[in-house]
């Protein structure tokens, strides 16, 4: 179980909330010193809803239950520093003034997106993609980068992986997988209907279904038996390649390829200095020296 994340999670889901699902939300926001000392009918006296509303908050937020808000929560006000929120690129502005900001926005949904994956989830998508006889990263627009940089990852450790960005091609693959096979959709809002098709139609097949989507209810999470989220990452209005949401996606490619590798050390280290030796050997010339580029 998580620790943190509670009040990045309440400032994502706000918008998608019931009216008084989003009093409660607003109220834990601005007091969340307070709330987490608050029962739940305390809490829904504060914010003039009720008991029920406070449960359905919960359920909404994808968590396990008003005790696993508040431990969320406090984790969050136990963390040092505030951020600072993410920010846009101006007319004209400095290049220091822009490398600064692209390093705060980074650091931010590095931290954010660590916050919003559910440990439990990520243990079930390791051992189900360290099992698997083939893996097929599926993704579209800038989310086919991170299925890209997945292929290559889990390539070096000798494992079976596939990266499509033809859905067809996807398709016909996925037609044909077999219920030891994996299919990673991933999908930035959740709500690419080729993904979504895709992992549907892999489900179709008994095939394990794993999404990584942007954190809350989505078409594509719900086509899948594992859930992986990122922060969501509030894209300024120049987001070129999808900048937040694409270095998000990225961190948990990175954090499921060093999990499967820890848990198979040994093997990991045989593969990776295989590969790092094939490379090498393209790059010599006849006399056994490095190429000069």
């Amino acid at each position: 179980m998580s620790t943190t994340g509670g009040i990045v999670i309440l400032k994502e889901m706000l918008p998608k909330l019931a009216p008084s699902e989003k009093k409660i939300a607003t109220y834990i926001i601005n007091n969340p010193q307070e709330a987490i000392s608050l029962t739940v009918n305390e809490l829904a006296k504060k914010s003039a809803t009720s008991g029920a509303a406070v449960i359905r908050l919960c359920k909404s937020l994808d968590l396990k239950g008003y005790q696993d808000l508040k431990l969320r929560i406090a984790g969050d006000l136990r963390k040092p520093g505030e951020h600072v929120g993410y920010q846009d690129i101006q007319p004209n502005e400095s290049a220091n003034s822009i490398i600064k900001k692209m390093i705060d926005n980074t650091i931010q949904t590095v931290r954010e997106t660590a916050d919003m994956l559910n440990k439990d989830e990520l243990q079930k998508a390791v051992d189900i993609l360290r099992a698997s006889r083939r893996i097929h990263f599926i993704g579209v627009g800038a989310s086919s980068i991170a299925a890209e940089d997945a292929q290559q990852k889990f390539l070096r450790i000798d494992k079976t992986a596939y990266a499509f960005k033809d859905m067809h091609m996807a398709a016909t693959l996925v037609a044909n997988a077999e219920e030891k096979d994996v299919v990673v959709g991933i999908s930035f809002s959740g709500e690419t209907p080729e993904i979504a098709k895709i992992l549907q139609l892999a489900k179709e097949n008994k095939v394990t279904t794993i999404s990584l989507t942007k954190y809350g209810r989505s078409t594509v999470a719900e086509q899948a038996d594992v859930n992986l989220y990122t922060s969501a990452s509030s894209e300024p209005t120049f987001r070129s390649g999808a900048t937040s949401s694409r270095l998000a996606q990225l961190q948990v490619v990175d954090i499921l390829f060093m999990c499967v590798a820890s848990m198979q050390y040994e093997e990991t280290v045989k593969h990776l200095g295989a590969t790092r030796d094939a490379v090498d050997f393209l790059t010599m010339n006849g006399n056994g020296n490095n190429k000069k580029g």
